[in-house]
Parts: C-alpha cells; structure tokens; sequence
C-alpha cells in the first residue's frame, strides 16, 4: 500500500472528512473476496465522471445519493 499524495486543500471543495476503506492486508481482501459470493453483499454505488464532482458532493449533500459517489476519470 502506498502513501496517501498530499495536495492543497482547496481541491477538497470545503469537505472536512477524508475516509479510507483501504486499511486491510492482502489476506484481509482474500478472505472477503472468498466469503463475499457467500453472503449477500451488495453494493450501491453512482460512478460520476471527475468534471461532474461538483454535482456529486451537491447530490450527496442533499441526500439524493443512496450509498457511495465515486469519481473516475474518463
């Protein structure tokens, strides 16, 4: 795992929270990815493209987003 860049604050749009969900080992991901066809995990995601951010921390503040935004570049 690497380290997290630094970049300036600004880019955060006024957000004061950064979470990672990375914290596991490679045996951690494994063992999830060998009991995950086992149970019913599912996920809601809404994939936006990185010029629509704007639009999803808007949609996201207002709760109009049902699990997690995810931004991507194209």
């Amino acid at each position: 795992m690497s380290d997290i860049p630094s970049f300036p604050y600004r880019l955060l749009w006024e957000e004061r929270v950064i979470r990672s969900v990375a914290n596991l080992t490679r045996q951690d991901g494994d063992q999830f990815l060998a009991l995950a066809p086992e149970v019913p995990v599912r996920t809601d995601v809404e994939v936006f493209p990185l010029d629509k951010a704007n639009e999803a921390l808007t949609r996201l503040r207002s709760g109009e987003i049902q699990g997690a935004a995810v931004l991507v570049m194209t």
